[in-house]
């Protein structure tokens, strides 16, 4: 018993040991040294109040000893790049910590001094490794410690032309430019009193200099702007901005009043604020810098060779909707809508990794503002003299800049879904004000779709819609958008209410949505909602069909789980019965591939698992199908039976175009088809799926071939993409392993002993081993290169077919060629379904165009001979159009 107690003391003793070890490190780790104590003071400055909280930070890091310059500085430069809308008030303490204090020793350098010079290094550190943001941040940081006289103005203009200097150099990218641009213009439209009072020439030409590089982008504006006509070449600028436009309208506002209504619009407690003595000391001299050159990525390939070509991914101009008038959210092209928008879009880049904190920076940013630029709160008290022209609704001005940063064009900066998850924990702070704000930009946009909203903004618009009602109970009044009922159907109105309604449906199910609906929106008639849940279609379920027996057997087949060989055979002994019975006469191979798939996604339709077990299971059989083989296993490929499974898929999913693309693209993932035969099917057979099949029409492409197409692309380039980066690492492989080898020879060539040369001569033709990996990764990064480039081929290929067809094309749109001019679009009132076909399709041409810009220029060269040289010598507006939107994305004379 002794023995079992002492045991049992020393576990106990251990145990107790352990734990006063864990406590020790959890004291540790919860330990905040002084240095981490006042970072965080400096980093939550403002949770209160700001100005009254600066003296009192001044005052709690002059008496830190001992002083850790760079742990302050640090936290300076965590409060400037991560909160910018704090900016004006960390200028203001460091302008209070450069002042001199009473314990200053004479003739020592100013506190302030030596934290900026540290926070130099952290700026030098951001632009060479060209963030963008965070140097752009910088040079606020920096002008408004010009205006406070920290910094001379002399050095501040000169860094500002170190940024206007990019502008001039040969074959600069757009995106480069336009960062390039925002850090001078922004610096200036903050210093530019003081700095133009110093210069008037310098002011002058930082202004034409960022004039002169926007004259050039026009043709780029065109294509990516929200609103274009396709008929004309000009922008209607009363439904969205561009970003530089909007900066150059802000800075020649202010030049013409030499800058004073900076004041006006932008924060300035270290002038109004803050009671100190203006500083005695000499200004600070920022030290000159050069911006580095551009970082190339790898993203491409080079047009006709096949080997790796470094081509950065293609940057456009940034155009913004607008939804409300100027009395309701500030226009940004005037300074204080300029400043507005920039700070609201700063806080949606920085805090995107956390949605929730960044909804309530948003609702709290009239706090960092001017007084009086936002009307108050609900119960807050009234501004007593609100500032003329201003007294804006703060959430119609967030919800306006957050739909404009998700309707970005080609894509967006982040994902669709930040953007939409935003705007759900906006309305659930603040559902009284907010929810308002929502629905009259829902209305907004849904007008517009009748005004020319680019196709892509309108699939997003849905996207969001849809999403939107299903975190609020799917409650929205229909009943405002009945009398769109008679529209035609093809109009982008109807084919909004058709697409949101099929989003809402995956989002939730059918006839919940169905009774959201008016009676007069859920006949057939208005083809807004299909009569029955989206389910499977198995077209040999009907005891009636013909080949009901014969699909029975496959099913039963593949029920019993019986092996693809044995499938196989019992097909070919299926081929011949039906070869021999009265049917012979029909394509028996494309019959037998429909009965296959179709029992095949029968089996798997009870659920996706079930579905991808299916597939997995009856690889062999799916390859042999494809192939056109009926006996043997494998085969080249053959392009109609791939059509044929593709096909047969789209029909058991007619119903449910979700399942239709899903079906595909895991087709494509274990290479049943090519991303090239989703695209041909796509063009030739895209219109006979969902709600409209049956009412046939012109070739044309709506959303959901447009989806089609993308996955089919975006499936191709990022195989090649990831077929590169295996080549790349291979390859760094291979030259490490010879460098070690002939490392290693040299050094046994130097320790060996001396041999006679003409005894032994070197061999020249020796044998060079062969890396059979990176022999094995070229090969199949060629194929893949070759399989890319037929996608693209066969895509563009198509869209000419549809938008430039032949007079003898029987599925040619007749009105493709008539949309396009300035009197057609005048009278859009009157068109039809086939004229919004054409319009629609002309829109995802410009798309496609706009969104794979980069890999479209790799190969230019034989894309633009096989589609276009037919045109050549031939008058004809589609054509010219097609060419021109052609070149501008590929960057040739439009």
């Amino acid at each position: 018993m002794s023995h079992e107690r002492h045991g049992r003391g020393g576990g106990y003793r251990k145990r107790y040991q352990q734990r006063d070890r864990d406590d020790y490190d959890d004291r540790r780790r919860d330990y905040e040294s002084p240095d981490d104590k006042l970072k965080a003071a400096i980093i939550k400055l403002g949770e209160v109040d700001p100005v009254e909280e600066l003296p009192r930070l001044e005052q709690q890091i002059r008496d830190h000893v001992p002083r850790n310059i760079p742990s302050v500085s640090e936290a300076f430069r965590i409060g400037v790049t991560e909160q910018p809308y704090k900016i004006p008030f960390y200028a203001a303490l460091l302008q209070l910590l450069h002042n001199p204090s009473e314990l200053s020793i004479p003739d020592d350098q100013p506190f302030g001094r030596l934290v900026l010079e540290d926070f130099w290094k952290g700026f030098q550190s951001y632009l060479d490794k060209v963030a963008w943001r965070d140097t752009r941040l910088c040079i606020h940081f920096f002008a408004h410690l010009t205006v406070a006289g920290l910094i001379s103005m002399d050095s501040m203009l000169a860094l500002l032309h170190s940024f206007t200097a990019v502008l001039d150099e040969f074959g600069v990218s757009y995106g480069r430019a336009k960062q390039a641009s925002l850090c001078a213009g922004e610096g200036l439209l903050v210093a530019g009193a003081v700095l133009k009072e110093h210069s008037v020439t310098d002011v002058q030409e930082i202004i034409n200099a960022i004039q002169t590089f926007a004259d050039t982008t026009t043709q780029q504006k065109w294509l990516v702007s929200p609103a274009t006509r396709i008929s004309s070449q000009a922008i209607p600028h009363d439904s969205a901005v561009e970003l530089l436009e909007i900066l150059l309208s802000t800075l020649t506002t202010l030049n013409h009043s030499d800058f004073k209504e900076t004041a006006n619009c932008i924060p300035q407690p270290y002038t109004t604020a803050i009671d100190s003595d203006a500083t005695t000391s000499k200004p600070y001299d920022l030290p000159s810098v050069l911006v580095p050159p551009e970082v190339i990525e790898l993203d491409s390939m080079s047009a006709e060779s096949g080997e790796e070509s470094q081509v950065k991914k293609e940057e456009w101009p940034e155009f913004f909707v607008r939804l409300f008038p100027d009395d309701v959210s500030p226009d940004p092209k005037s300074p204080a809508g300029y400043v507005v928008r920039t700070a609201l879009m700063d806080i949606l880049e920085i805090f995107e990794v956390n949605r929730k904190e960044s909804a309530r920076l948003l609702l709290e940013y009239p706090k960092w503002n001017l007084p009086g630029t936002f009307k108050p709160k609900p119960g807050a008290p009234a501004v007593t003299e609100p500032t003329p022209g201003k007294d804006w609704q703060l959430e119609s001005t967030i919800i306006e800049t957050v739909l404009g940063a998700f309707l970005v064009l080609p894509e967006s900066s982040k994902k669709s879904i930040y953007y939409i998850a935003l705007i759900t924990e906006l309305c659930k702070l603040s559902p009284s004000t907010v929810g308002p704000a929502v629905g009259k930009s829902i209305r907004k946009l849904y007008t517009s779709l009748s005004d020319g909203l680019d196709v892509e903004a309108a699939r997003r618009f849905a996207e969001w819609f849809a999403v939107h009602m299903s975190n609020f109970g799917f409650q929205w009044v229909w009943k405002e958008w009945l009398p769109d009922l008679a529209l035609p159907i093809q109009h982008p109105r109807r084919s909004f209410m058709r697409r949101a309604v099929e989003f809402e449906i995956r989002l939730a199910y059918h006839d919940r949505i169905l009774k959201t609906l008016p009676e007069s929106m859920q006949g057939p008639d208005a083809y807004t909602i299909a009569a029955t849940a989206p389910g499977p279609s198995f077209e040999y379920d009907d005891p009636a069909n013909l080949h009901h027996d014969a699909a029975q057997a496959v099913l039963n087949l593949f029920r019993g789980r019986a092996k693809a060989e044995d499938v196989i055979a019992h097909l070919d002994s299926l081929k011949s019965t039906l070869e021999t019975s009265e049917e012979g006469h029909v394509n028996v191979d494309s019959t037998i591939r429909s009965i296959v798939v179709q029992s095949l996604l029968h089996i798997g339709s009870r659920s996706f698992s079930h579905f991808l077990n299916a597939i997995e299971r009856y690889l062999v059989l799916l390859r042999n199908l494809a192939s056109g083989g009926s006996s043997s296993v494998g085969g080249t490929g053959n392009p109609e039976a791939k059509i044929d499974v593709l096909t047969a898929a789209a029909s058991f999913w007619k119903d449910n175009r979700q399942m239709v693309a899903i079906v595909f693209d895991k087709l494509m993932q274990y290479q049943i088809v090519d991303p090239t035969d989703v695209v041909g099917w796509t063009f030739m057979n895209g219109v006979g799926v969902g709600q409209l099949a049956e009412l046939g029409g012109p070739m044309n492409l709506s959303a959901f071939e447009w989806d089609l197409l993308k996955g089919a692309l975006d499936k191709a380039n990022g195989r090649v993409t990831i077929a590169r980066r295996k080549v790349a690492t291979l390859r760094k492989e291979d030259d490490d392993a010879q460098a070690r080898v002939k490392a290693r020879d040299d050094t046994m060539e130097v320790d060996a002993e001396p041999k006679d040369i003409e005894a032994e001569p070197k061999d020249d033709a020796a044998p060079v081993v062969e890396n059979v990996a990176l022999s094995t990764a070229l090969k199949a990064f060629s194929s893949l290169t070759r399989e890319q480039k037929a996608a693209l081929s066969r895509t563009l290929e198509g869209f000419v077919a549809c938008l430039a067809p032949s007079d003898t094309d029987a599925h040619a749109n007749p009105h493709a060629r008539t949309v396009i001019t300035e009197a057609a679009w005048e009278n859009r009132a009157n068109w039809g379904r086939d004229e919004w076909n054409a319009w629609e399709t002309w829109g995802w041409y410009r798309q496609f165009c706009r969104a794979y810009s980069p890999y479209l220029r790799a190969y230019s060269t034989t894309l633009y001979t096989v589609s276009f040289s037919k045109f050549e010598h031939k008058k004809d507006d589609a054509a010219d159009l097609l060419t021109m939107v052609w070149n501008i994305a590929t960057g040739q004379e439009a």
